[in-house]
């Protein structure tokens, strides 16, 4: 006895177009949800970088405070320029004076293209987006967008 067996090894039109509707609906829907994730990516890293400057900020004033790092009488205490905190100042520790760095690099605004930052001194008001020039009291992102949460990434 023999068998005849017929194979069609191609694929129809339909099956072809059911494929396609298929991979258009997954497609669909990843592209949105990564950009959220990107988004969400971006925010991450503003909360740390945002975190990390203000953190040596802080610890350069609590210097100030302790009297560790000499500034002139009527200063906030808060560092003249943010580059400071990359520089170093000398501080009083012993016979020996030595240097102390707050950061091995500025970190950059995520949310903007030029990546700098907002600067607000001790005497500008909270909601300032001009610089005094007395000192670096605070940070902030210089960009108008808005997060995933409708706050605006400036008042972080």
């Amino acid at each position: 006895m023999k068998y005849d067996l017929q194979c069609n090894s191609g694929v129809t039109l339909i099956e072809l177009l059911a494929a396609m509707a298929i991979l258009s609906i997954l497609a669909a829907g990843i592209i949105p949800l990564s950009k959220m994730t990107y988004k969400r990516t971006k925010e991450i890293e503003l909360r740390h970088n945002l975190r990390v400057i203000r953190n040596a900020l802080d610890n350069y004033k609590k210097l100030v405070d302790e009297k560790k790092i000499t500034v002139p009488v009527a200063s906030s205490g808060y560092p003249e320029r943010i580059e400071l905190l990359v520089e170093g100042v000398e501080i009083k520790s012993g016979p020996i004076p030595k240097r102390v760095k707050f950061l091995r690099r500025i970190p950059r605004d995520p949310m903007t293209e030029d990546g700098e930052w907002g600067l607000r001194s001790y005497a500008d008001s909270p909601d300032s987006e001009i610089w005094g020039g007395q000192d670096v009291y605070d940070v902030y992102s210089t960009s108008e967008s808005q997060a995933i949460d409708k706050t605006y990434y400036k008042e972080w």
